[in-house]
């Protein structure tokens, strides 16, 4: 779970649906100082429009998830590499990829980590966060 380059932080996935990416930049910009103690993933599109918004944060940008991205990121979980995943669902749009978001977010159940599905929830996540920058340990 955690990531060796930010002494023992999990890294974080970041993806958001097409129609929340606009919702992720502001989340992401308004969390910058919290974010950038995380080495963060993101699918491709996502990862662009963070990267362009915040280009100090150390982010690696997967493929767009339609292509690839979902599943790299969910190897990632299996892995141990990512601990925390924030992805921002567009539950009122039909999405041709359905099949790999689902098999994303059931990995997350199963590898036991932190998923935030939306705004809010992301927002609370991060208030724990601020907690485990100052102690780690408490993982």
């Amino acid at each position: 779970m955690a990531d060796p380059v930010n002494a023992g932080l999990p890294a974080i996935a970041l993806i958001a649906h097409d129609q929340k990416k606009d919702e992720m930049v502001a989340f992401v910009r308004d969390n910058v100082e919290v974010l950038t103690a995380f080495s963060l993933y993101a699918t491709g599109t996502t990862g662009g429009r963070i990267v362009e918004a915040c280009p100090d944060l150390h982010l690696t940008r997967m493929k767009s998830g339609p292509v690839g991205g979902d599943q790299q990121i969910g190897a990632l979980i299996a892995d141990g590499r990512v601990g925390a995943l924030i992805f921002f669902i567009d539950a009122l749009s039909p999405l041709p990829h359905d099949v790999d978001v689902k098999a994303l977010t059931r990995l997350a159940v199963v590898y036991d980590i932190p998923m935030a599905l939306n705004r809010h929830t992301a927002d609370i996540f991060v208030h724990y966060l601020k907690k485990l920058i100052r102690n780690p340990e408490a993982a």
